[in-house]
């Protein structure tokens, strides 16, 4: 999908005036390095992270560099958004193509993540259908990007005399939408009851495969608005609706002290639910994912409305702050940073963050042209895709894990992770 930018007549509005100046389309370069940066920066953490867990995601509350990518993605596609769909004539072709890319994204990202392809454990594939992951990280973008698409199809486009009407006001039903996503949230998360639940826990060896020798696994819950791992309402529902087979096997708060006590070299018990599944791109977070691709949007929105550099600078910082400041605010009273949970505080400050950094590349690409500092993120921003589907997905390791000497663990794949984990 390409991201242009007009060089002149940025207001959009040129069929209004009496004689349109002619509008020059230049590709948005900062936007192809900070996409193409968030990609390395998922490399680097999916990589570095069991060497280096400070960069890793944080086990539950709080967050670290790993929990940044996720919201640069969703912001990056409300971006775009704003500027593929800046004059929409045919909603209804608007809509199919948007819906038949988010289908694809969903579906890819199914066949990447659901478990068909096993890592570099093992050189197998195939995946138990009763077993697969429905959800995961191009799934979240897919749910994002079609809300946002619709957002911006269908309640976009507001006729007003004044062609300077602010953002906000011109696009409020947008904000209207993103109050009603973050109540929604809010409701579920802290009104639904969550009674005791149990799960299966496979006893077997990683060598057998034998189907029926599970132990029943129960949690204690009972509660209402509890935000830890085992009671919280987000799991709650991925659970009843998706299924607990179909969750993620090994959620990060798994790293968590009270799932990892160990007293003199021996593992000491540990609460149930720390051996449970958990889907981290869950549904009801999924909500708070597309408020940050409709604010993703709201950016694009000043690129499109202001030509001067300076406003859109100026309007991106005031709106990254006031977003900033509301996401400590929200911290302050009580709602934690939760990339899990994917709480309002995590989403607004996660994406102040997106907005603070595509304001500093705008800054050093588009206006000052340094493009020889960023031309290695250019180019895996516009090839960003088949970069993960080769990377972070570990296609390309387990194509290079393919060729062994002799013995199948005599692969270079092999060879660097023994390494690493000796060291």
């Amino acid at each position: 999908m390409a991201d242009y930018v007009p060089l002149s007549g940025g207001s959009g509005e040129d069929d209004e005036r009496p004689n349109p100046q002619p509008t020059v389309r230049l590709r948005l370069r900062s936007l192809d390095v900070f996409r193409g940066l968030s990609i390395a920066l998922m490399i680097f953490v999916d990589y570095a992270g069991s060497v280096l867990p400070v960069v890793s995601h944080s086990p539950w509350n709080g967050v670290q560099l790993a929990d940044f990518v996720m919201p640069f993605f969703l912001f990056i596609a409300g971006v775009s958004l704003s500027l593929v769909y800046k004059k929409n004539s045919n909603k209804l072709q608007a809509t199919h193509k948007a819906i038949l890319r988010a289908v694809n994204l969903f579906m890819l990202g199914i066949l990447l993540q659901g478990g068909y392809f096993h890592g570099i454990n093992s050189l197998t594939f195939g995946v138990d259908l009763e077993k697969i992951r429905w959800l995961g990280i191009l799934q979240r973008i897919a749910i994002g990007y079609i809300i946002a698409a619709l957002c911006e199809i269908w309640v976009s486009n507001i006729k007003t005399k004044d062609l300077h009407t602010g953002v906000l006001k011109k696009y409020y039903l947008h904000w209207i939408i993103v109050l009603l996503l973050s109540a929604l949230y809010l409701g579920l998360l802290y009104g639904l009851y969550v009674p005791d639940w149990q799960f299966k826990l496979q006893k077997t060896s990683l060598n057998s495969y034998a189907d029926d020798t599970y132990m029943l696994k129960n949690v204690k819950c009972g509660v209402r608005g509890d935000l830890g791992p085992a009671c919280n309402s987000v799991g709650m529902i991925d659970r009843c609706v998706l299924g607990i087979e179909h969750l993620y096997m090994k959620p990060v708060y798994k790293n968590l002290k009270e799932c990892t006590a160990s007293k003199d070299g021996q593992v000491l018990d540990t609460p149930s639910w720390c051996q449970a599944p958990f889907d981290p791109e869950g549904i009801l977070g999924s909500l708070m994912a597309a408020a940050t691709c409709i604010i993703g949007l709201q950016y694009g929105h000043i690129l499109v409305q202001y030509e001067d550099h300076k406003d859109r600078l100026l309007h991106w910082l005031w709106f990254s702050l006031s977003i900033f400041a509301l996401g400590l605010l929200l911290t302050f009273i009580g709602i934690p940073l939760n990339k899990s949970l994917y709480t309002t505080s995590y989403m607004l400050l996660t994406t102040a963050a997106a907005g603070f950094t595509f304001s500093a590349l705008y800054l050093l690409v588009d206006i000052c042209g340094h493009r020889c500092m960023t031309f290695v993120f250019e180019w895996m921003g516009k090839h960003s895709l088949s970069i993960f589907v080769l990377v972070p997905s570990n296609i390309v390791v387990i194509l290079i894990q393919g060729f062994y000497w002799r013995n199948p663990t005599n692969n270079i794949v092999h060879w660097i992770v023994s390494i690493f984990l000796k060291n």
